[in-house]
């Protein structure tokens, strides 16, 4: 299916240089709201000056705002646009998002013309300078016949998830996005930078034809958190395709386009261990989240790690460092095995714990001071944490 938003060829009617003078009225904050989620995918520097700007297009009754870095690419509806005559415009995202901000007006009247651009609202008059709107690039719309679609709520937890565990430094992997694996009825997405790995799977439907497992599907971090923004937690379902090398995401108020990291991606279900002899418990998530808080406390960027000490009933969580102190935080909990204890960075649980809703359980799964650590939730959600070295 795709939206009314794109299916309109804009081509032909938008260009202010035919004459035609864009002129509408709008709702000052609708329009903000719509703009800043734009112009956050503007670059702050760019040897293309015209990507320092928004495109506002007028086509019939509809107002779509657009920007890109050549990377990301964004197309937005906007919403409380009173069109009195169509057409193209480019606005510098600085100083006509500081009009926005800064007006009081609840109205703003937008004039342009191939020489620029005026605002008014009651009491003010802003002239800006005009760019031209053919030289901005194409963003792309959603007009593909093959696609997953994904309910809106679940879209958010993926990312929220898994985008916290990736990594933009790395240079032997690909580690700089989020990987998404799709199959029919399933949708799987995962975040590492060599150290923890996040993964979430939740059921997803096709329409036409499944996206290729086959295909290294690796959305930029950017993206993903600009995905994450758009996606309105009321909305129905989301609908995702591939379109060459670019992720295109589609919802009732934007559409989104992201080019896909080249690139080798670490086999991730080689690093979640074997089921074995590892202690599994059940943990609140709220006292968890505040014990580890506590037992960082002392922690330093040298002496990182909490060291979890498991024992008849109670977690103990230790932290210390040379220049600073020592910390001991006790947790009850049921266990009643041998003494166990393994050493984690007290922020890659913290990053963990902070997803999730703090009256919620999870198990962790602890088998030995050298082995990973795994924590899952009931909902398809796994994360693994790597241990600390005791001599650290």
């Amino acid at each position: 299916m795709t939206s009314t938003l794109e299916n309109q060829n804009t081509d032909d009617n938008l260009s202010t240089s035919s004459g035609r003078q864009l002129k509408i009225a709008c709702d000052r904050e609708l329009l903000l709201q719509a703009f800043q989620a734009v112009a956050s995918v503007v670059p702050t520097r760019s040897p293309k000056p015209v990507l320092q700007n928004v495109k506002l297009e007028i086509a019939g009754e509809q107002a779509i705002l657009s920007a890109t870095d050549s990377e990301v690419g964004i197309r937005y509806f906007v919403a409380g646009v009173d069109v009195q005559s169509p057409g193209m415009v480019l606005l510098p995202v600085s100083r006509f998002g500081s009009i926005l901000r800064e007006s009081t007006d609840a109205t703003l009247h937008l004039e342009a013309d191939p020489q620029g651009t005026t605002i008014r609202g009651e009491r003010s008059q802003f002239r800006l300078a005009a760019g031209e709107p053919g030289e901005f690039p194409e963003v792309a719309m959603f007009e593909e016949q093959n696609y997953h679609e994904i309910p809106s709520l679940l879209f958010r937890e993926l990312i929220r998830r898994t985008v916290f565990a990736t990594d933009n430094e790395s240079s032997r992997y690909a580690l700089g996005g989020v990987k998404l694996e799709f199959e029919e009825s399933q949708l799987t997405a995962v975040g590492t930078d060599g150290r923890r790995l996040a993964k979430m799977t939740g059921p997803v439907s096709t329409v036409g034809q499944s996206i290729d497992a086959s295909q290294m599907t690796i959305v930029p971090t950017r993206a993903m958190h600009l995905i994450e923004r758009a996606i309105a937690p009321a909305e129905g379902d989301v609908q995702v395709a591939l379109k060459g090398n670019e992720f295109l995401v589609h919802t009732a108020q934007a559409t989104i386009s992201a080019r896909l990291l080249e690139g080798r991606f670490p086999d991730w279900k080689k690093v979640f261990p074997a089921a074995g002899n590892e202690v599994k418990l059940d943990l609140a998530v709220g006292a968890t989240f505040a014990a580890v808080r506590q037992a960082a406390i002392v922690t330093s960027e040298e002496s990182r790690g909490v060291d979890f000490t498991f024992a008849d009933g109670m977690l103990v969580l230790s932290g210390r460092a040379a220049e600073v102190g020592q910390a001991r935080v006790e947790l009850p909990i049921s266990y009643s095995g041998e003494k166990l204890m393994v050493t984690l960075d007290p922020r890659f649980v913290m990053d963990f714990l902070k997803v999730l809703e703090a009256d919620k359980t999870f198990r962790l799964e602890v088998k030995d001071s050298e082995s990973a650590a795994v924590c899952r939730t009931e909902d398809g959600y796994g994360y693994v944490i790597m241990p600390l070295a005791r001599d650290r």
